[in-house]
């Protein structure tokens, strides 16, 4: 149940982030899915770094941290990749 959680987390988190941050990625469902849940997995380390807080569920902090994170992994991939 719990990866299920974080597919649908990740899909959010994802669809977020693209929204935010808009441009010609390519990919799909599974680009955007992978995306959220690498973002909410980078935003986690980084905010529980400095002392910020985690992603530990579906409420708005952990959703905030994760896209946050999402925004920055795909600022990085759009570097990398360009």
């Amino acid at each position: 149940m719990v990866f299920i959680a974080w597919i649908v987390l990740g899909l959010i988190v994802g669809i977020l982030a693209k929204w935010i941050m808009p441009g010609k990625d390519g990919g799909g469902f599974i680009v955007t899915v992978i995306l959220g849940i690498v973002g909410a997995l980078v935003g986690g380390y980084i905010s529980s770094f400095f002392g910020f807080g985690t992603v530990d569920g579906f409420n708005i902090g952990s959703l905030v941290i994760a896209v946050l994170g999402a925004l920055l992994v795909l600022f990085i991939y759009r570097k990398i990749k360009g």
